[in-house]
């Protein structure tokens, strides 16, 4: 696994359809993502039936039919989520799902998913995350509408309920999230605040937010895809295109080569050009053996292999112990 794991969620993006979902497993893994992840839920124990859609649910879907109705038919059966967890296998990549309802736990549980990740709806059920806690395993939680106290209360209850291996996720739930509404820089709030690893869950048009989530120190980035965005359902209109989706993962790969190890010294493809780009002290007219070195008979050129111009001091006063001629480089 790489520095940063990256999940490329499909979420609901299948529209019901198992092929589809296949289909967006190739592209997850194509594109190099760590993970897939869906949702697993049960219609009738994730909302009422006169449950209201968010804004940009209407938006996508339209008002004529309620929360309910629309996730209906996004549901994935016991069987859908075994035949996903093998092909998954067969293409090298993790399977991952969000559960949105107790059974939905059980049902991942029950198929030896390692890493549980809680979606931001569910940060204050408490108890949904006893049961999660319970398992003790790897979780990620988001956190879009969520304040410190919150995320505070849910890390305690998974902790007291004997699971400590917990990332947390900045997020914020509007699809599309503005711009002026990311507040990045929260992510290293969470970080400082609870001394966890922390990530960034993203809503925002485009992949440039998230590889800048990389550059602050995110280690688990999640995305939605699509196989086209202008396909019915609520959240292709955010998500991004296969296309998108590769760039995005080889932008945060070149960026973990390219936040390196902190320490400052001449990086091995540099180090050939410090005598090309660094200047040494040469003679600055012809200077006779026996001839003291002045501020008017030295000067400082390119290439560095002489003696560095931070000895300018040292070298000033001391007799030539051999003739120079101009533009060579001085020796003591």
């Amino acid at each position: 696994m790489s520095d940063v794991f990256i999940i490329a969620e499909a979420g609901v993006n299948h529209n019901g359809d198992i092929n589809l979902a296949k289909k967006l497993i190739d592209v997850a893994s194509e594109a190099g993502a760590d993970a897939v992840k869906f949702q697993s839920f049960k219609a009738e124990k994730l909302v009422t039936k006169t449950a209201k859609k968010a804004d940009y649910q209407n938006e996508t879907t339209g008002s004529s039919e309620n929360q309910y109705t629309m996730i209906k038919k996004l549901e994935l059966d016991y069987g859908k989520h075994q035949e996903l967890i093998d092909y998954c296998k067969s293409k090298n990549i993790m399977f991952l799902s969000s559960p949105f309802d107790l059974e939905s736990i059980d049902l991942l549980n029950d198929l030896g998913i390692e890493l549980f990740k809680v979606p931001s709806g569910e940060i204050t059920n408490l108890p949904y995350l006893r049961k999660i806690g319970k398992l003790n395993k790897k979780v990620v939680i988001s956190t879009g509408m969520a304040n410190l106290g919150e995320i505070e209360d849910a890390i305690d209850v998974l902790r007291a309920y004997g699971t400590n291996d917990i990332s947390i996720l900045h997020c914020n739930t509007e699809y599309p999230t503005p711009m002026e509404d990311v507040n990045l820089t929260a992510m290293n709030t969470i970080k400082d605040a609870f001394k966890v690893e922390v990530g960034y869950s993203d809503h925002t048009l485009g992949i440039e937010i998230p590889i800048a989530a990389v550059a602050l120190g995110a280690k688990v980035i999640e995305k939605h895809f699509t196989l086209d965005k202008t396909m019915e359902g609520p959240d292709h209109r955010a998500s991004l295109e296969p296309d998108e989706l590769k760039e995005m993962v080889t932008s945060i790969r070149n960026i973990e080569q390219a936040l390196g190890n902190g320490v400052k010294k001449p990086s091995k493809s540099e180090q050939k050009n410090k005598e090309i780009a660094r200047k040494s002290i040469v003679a600055g007219a012809d200077i006779k053996k026996g001839e003291k070195f002045t501020q008017e008979n030295l000067d400082i050129k390119r290439p560095g292999e002489g003696i560095s111009p931070m000895s300018w001091d040292v070298v000033i006063g001391k007799e030539a112990k051999r003739d120079f001629a101009k533009d060579e480089l001085i020796e003591l």
